[in-house]
């Protein structure tokens, strides 16, 4: 049994999980009930996809009702998409252009997920606490990612 409070722990219950899986949403919901589970102190957990170039949608998560639509480069999600950068936010209200989809989020960890050199989602945690987020923790969650790219992706 893993123990879910460990980093290394909750990417291999991920690639536990997703290991003899091909469906990609199946394999990303069950990577957002892991991450939901496994972290204290966070309120949202879950993918955007990107649907063109310019636009994420939202993918499976675990949480409050999400926003649907984020352009690139707007809010935390848009900007990792645009820059395909890890952004690593300990306070959501000083991030210029920051979209409250959940207005008890206060610190936020977005990994893009790129697949032959496009952006194909981000992975999104958001917690109501804010400066929750270590840089071990940022790390992990983009090794989250990074796993996450080994995936079917030609499904969408």
């Amino acid at each position: 049994m893993f123990d879910l409070n460990s980093h290394s722990d909750l990417l291999l219950q991920c690639k536990a999980v997703t290991e003899d899986e091909p469906d990609l949403i199946a394999n990303l919901a069950n990577i957002s009930a892991i991450i939901f589970d496994g972290m204290a102190d966070i309120n949202w957990a879950g993918f955007y996809f990107s649907r063109s170039d310019d636009e994420l949608v939202l993918g499976p998560f675990q949480g409050k009702v999400a926003c649907v639509r984020i352009a690139f480069g707007k809010g935390v999600c848009g900007v990792a998409a645009a820059t395909k950068q890890l952004q690593h936010v300990d306070d959501v209200h000083q991030f210029s252009g920051h979209i409250a989809c959940d207005a008890a989020s206060n610190s936020e960890v977005v990994a893009p997920i790129i697949v032959n050199d496009k952006v194909v989602a981000v992975l999104d945690i958001d917690s109501p606490k804010i400066a929750r987020f270590s840089e071990q923790d940022a790390a992990q969650i983009a090794a989250i990612a990074e796993y996450c790219q080994q995936l079917d992706w030609s499904q969408l």
